[in-house]
C-alpha cells in the first residue's frame, strides 16, 4: 500500500492538472469557459451540466484531441459567448471534438450530421448524450467541377428559389435530412465533414450549398454564422467563394473561415448568383 499511494496521488494530480489545463486551453482574452459556466449555472439543466462535466473529464483523460487548433476553436467559442444565450448549433461531422462543441453550448441545441452510420454508433456508445443523425450524400468529390459549372442551369438550385426538403432536382441540395434540421433556424453551422480528400468521397459541396440555403432562409433576426474548416483545400475554398461569399467572410484563422450570412430578405430577389 505504501508503494501504491504515491502512484495514486500522482494520477489524481495529473487528472486535476489536465482538467485545469483544458479549461485554460479554451480561454480567450476576455472570457474563459469556466467563467461562462459559473455565470449560467442556475440556468442550465442537469443534462447540460452533465455534458460539460463529461467533456472536461474526457479531454482531461484522453490523448485524442480536437482536430481544430486552439485559435480555430476560439473563433467559434467567441461567437457562442457573444450570443450570450443557448444557441442552435448544427455541425456537419461527428468526431473527437463533438463533446467539446456540445459542452460549449450549454442549454442549447447542438446537432451533428454524420455520413458513416457505424461511426455514429461508435461515438454515441461512448457519448450517448450527443444528438446525431446519419446523412446520405448524393455527390462525390470528383464531380465538384461539373456541379459548380452546371448548377446555374438548374432552376431548383437558383438562389432566389432554392429549397432543401424534397429537392431532388438540385443535386447540391441535402433533400433528405431529418425534419428537425429543416424546422429549426440555426444560429451557427459548422462544416467539418463529410470526407473530402479522395475522389469517391462525398466532398463538402452539398454541405456548403445547403448551409448557404439554410442561412438565407432564416426568418428570425440576425445573421447565421457559418464556419468552414479545411479551406486550404481547393474544393472547400472554391465552393465557399461561390455560395458563402467572400464579402460575407468576417474572419479567417488557420484553416477556418467564418462567414456571417444575412437572411434572404437582405438580398436582391433578382440575384442570379449566391455571391
Amino acid at each position: 500500500m505504501k508503494n501504491r499511494w504515491p502512484v495514486w496521488l500522482m494520477g489524481t494530480l495529473c487528472i486535476i492538472g489536465a482538467t485545469l489545463f483544458i479549461a485554460s486551453f479554451i480561454q480567450t482574452s476576455e472570457n474563459s469557459l469556466l467563467c461562462s459556466i459559473s455565470t449560467t449555472q442556475q440556468q442550465l439543466t442537469g443534462t447540460s451540466k452533465s455534458m460539460q462535466l463529461k467533456a472536461i473529464l474526457h479531454y482531461a483523460t484522453s490523448q485524442v484531441v480536437p482536430q481544430q487548433s486552439l485559435s480555430e476553436i476560439t473563433v467559434t467559442f467567441d461567437v457562442l459567448q457573444a450570443l450570450n444565450r443557448p444557441a442552435n448549433f448544427l455541425v456537419f461531422g461527428l468526431g473527437h471534438d463533438s463533446l467539446m462543441w456540445a459542452g460549449l453550448n450549454p442549454g442549447g441545441t447542438t446537432l451533428f450530421l454524420e455520413e458513416d452510420p457505424k461511426w455514429v454508433q461508435t461515438v454515441l456508445k461512448d457519448a450517448p448524450g450527443l444528438r446525431a443523425h446519419t446523412v446520405h450524400y448524393r455527390t462525390q468529390l470528383r464531380e465538384a467541377d461539373h456541379l459548380l459549372s452546371s448548377y446555374r442551369s438548374e432552376p431548383a438550385c437558383s438562389p432566389a428559389t432554392a429549397t432543401l426538403r424534397g429537392n431532388e432536382r438540385c443535386k447540391l441540395a441535402l433533400q433528405n435530412l431529418p425534419d428537425e434540421v429543416y424546422s429549426r433556424e440555426w444560429d451557427l453551422i459548422m462544416i467539418d465533414a463529410p470526407k473530402g480528400y479522395f475522389p469517391e468521397a462525398p466532398g463538402r459541396m452539398a454541405a456548403i450549398f445547403s448551409a448557404a440555403v439554410m442561412a438565407r432562409d432564416r426568418k428570425g433576426s440576425g445573421v447565421t454564422h457559418v464556419f468552414l474548416h479545411d479551406v486550404d483545400r481547393k474544393v472547400e475554398k472554391v465552393y465557399a467563394e461561390e455560395f458563402l461569399c467572400r464579402k460575407q467572410l468576417v474572419k479567417g484563422v488557420g484553416r477556418l473561415w467564418h462567414f456571417e450570412i444575412p437572411p434572404k430578405a437582405n438580398h436582391s430577389r433578382d440575384d442570379a448568383r449566391f455571391c
